[in-house]
């Protein structure tokens, strides 16, 4: 029986940050798009950007700065433990961290980046 994904890790910046259940992430790259011209359809290319979510817990004695940073881009690697590593190297956050109280402290981290390599570990 093959294992399917069960836990996705993030590494940003090289800081790991443990992701809940539910976190996900789209991988970016070209995409192709109808054109109808008639009768007939045709298709044209766009480049659709990489899409993490990741949501965390903001621990006791952590920094909300640590799981941001200062807004720049860097590097984020996605490791999901049926062994394949999605790097993104020119990664951003999105939107300033919103904290949950009650859940938690529930903090979901969006990042956009261009198409990721993939790496294939075991």
């Amino acid at each position: 029986m093959a294992q399917t994904v069960g836990i996705i890790d993030a590494y940003w910046r090289d800081r790991k940050i443990a992701a809940e259940k539910g976190s996900k992430f789209k991988m970016g790259g070209l995409k192709n798009n109808a054109v109808v011209l008639g009768r007939q359809v045709h298709r044209s290319q766009e480049m659709e950007a990489s899409e993490i979510t990741v949501v965390t817990s903001l621990l006791r004695g952590q920094r909300l700065t640590d799981l941001y940073g200062d807004g720049s881009e860097g590097e984020l690697q996605i490791l999901l433990d049926t062994g394949q590593t999605y790097i993104f190297p020119d990664a951003f956050l999105t939107n300033r961290p919103e904290v949950t109280g009650g859940e938690g402290g529930k903090v979901e981290l969006v990042w956009m980046a261009g198409e990721g390599e993939e790496l294939l570990n075991g």
